[in-house]
């Protein structure tokens, strides 16, 4: 019973082969997402400081 436990872990293990083009897309994506999120939720913070360097020359 023990063999065939063993040899089934092994054979998993052989199959993964490390990240597929799907992880990294969904990776990009919520990356992005959470971009957007955050200049969203800065902006005007962002533009007023640029306004005020702008304004101090």
């Amino acid at each position: 019973m023990l063999g065939l436990y063993l040899r089934i872990v092994n054979a998993l293990k052989a199959r993964q082969e490390g990240a597929s083009l799907v992880e990294y897309a969904l990776l990009v994506v919520l990356i992005s997402i959470a971009a957007i999120v955050i200049m969203t939720q800065l902006g005007g913070a962002i533009n007023d400081a640029f306004t005020t360097v702008f304004n101090a020359f």
